[in-house]
């Protein structure tokens, strides 16, 4: 099973300011603010919703194609990417513009300032799906992760318009998106991702009830926290399945994506849903316990041991028949 996953690349740049804010602040001359911190450190990490799902899939070696768009400061995210099983060969690379990157700094207090630059990504939109099944020889599922809306609309479009199943997964831009836009990523999805305070903008924002829009999408996949996931399809009993013990809370960044990465590596290796949401629910865990989105490394003994810890002699004996 071939997966394309497409959506945002991008590099987060971290700050910590050992001072607060607020005792930067003049409350009278916020109007006019002109600060500047001297920081302590400087982390750099590799992100994007699209990256961070095709790299767990590249651990577990199920091949993904990441279909983006990034600037020429690519190269070196590109060859990480590509070393660990992830094939980069349909990112768009700008002529203009650099990679989409996050900037933050954060205070002593946890307060963040931050900013958000789209670059490259807002390129994605010219991004044409047809090339790219042409090009590895055909697409069997298609995840529509946040990215570039208009590039959203139009992989989303192109998905139906071609018969290629797709998995709709709006996660920080359903912020941004009306009713209308939601209807339409969603209607005819193979599978809806969302965590369980998405689901709720999902309805009050289409005005579609939980039936109505288990009637319109194949699978509603939804993320629970700590208590792991749900997953629902009209007119059979909801499927959910919890978490495996995690060694430390350590960043809860990318956990999202992590499962994604894992449930979708199931569906390549044709598991069951349940089987499949086991696994995202382990690499989740693995993801939580480290800090960075990319930074774990996934042992498959290590792996497999925790997994059948916790899901049991006969789910452990099927993931390993497939884990690379």
């Amino acid at each position: 099973m071939r997966i394309a996953v497409t959506g945002s690349i991008a590099t987060d740049h971290l700050m910590t300011f050992p001072g607060r804010f607020a005792d930067q602040l003049v409350a009278d001359q916020l109007h006019t603010v002109s600060l500047s911190f001297l920081v302590d450190g400087l982390n750099v990490r590799r992100g994007g919703v699209a990256a961070n799902i095709c790299f767990g899939m590249g651990q577990l070696g199920t091949d993904p194609v990441l279909v983006g768009a990034a600037g020429a400061d690519f190269d070196e995210y590109r060859a990480w990417l590509d070393r660990h099983g992830v094939d980069t060969g349909s990112v768009r690379i700008s002529e203009v513009l650099h990679t989409a990157r996050f900037v933050c700094t954060t205070d002593a207090d946890h307060n963040q300032i931050g900013s958000f630059y789209t670059g490259a990504m807002s390129e994605a939109r010219l991004i044409e799906l047809q090339s790219v099944a042409e090009r590895v020889g055909g697409l069997d599922l298609v995840l529509i992760g946040a990215d570039d809306p208009e590039a959203m609309l139009r992989h989303t479009e192109e998905c139906r318009s071609r018969k290629i199943p797709f998995a709709a997964d709006f996660s920080q831009q359903i912020a941004r998106m009306n009713g209308d836009e939601i209807r339409i990523l969603l209607d005819g999805a193979t599978y809806l991702f969302s965590n369980e305070y998405e689901k709720g903008l999902i309805e009050s924002k289409t005005g579609w009830t939980e039936e109505e829009i288990l009637s319109r999408v194949g699978h509603r996949v939804t993320t629970l926290g700590s208590r792991g996931v749900r997953i629902e399809r009209a007119g059979d009993d909801p499927i959910e399945v919890g978490c495996p013990e995690e060694d430390a809370k350590v960043d809860p960044t990318g956990v999202g994506d992590a499962f994604r990465a894992g449930f979708l590596s199931g569906l390549s290796w044709g598991v069951g849903l349940e089987r499949a949401a086991q696994i995202g629910c382990m690499l989740a865990t693995l993801v939580i316990e480290t800090l960075g989105t990319q930074e774990y490394t996934l042992r498959r003994a290590h792996f497999m041991d925790r997994f059948t810890k916790a899901y049991g002699d006969e789910a452990g004996a099927e993931v390993k028949a497939h884990l690379a």
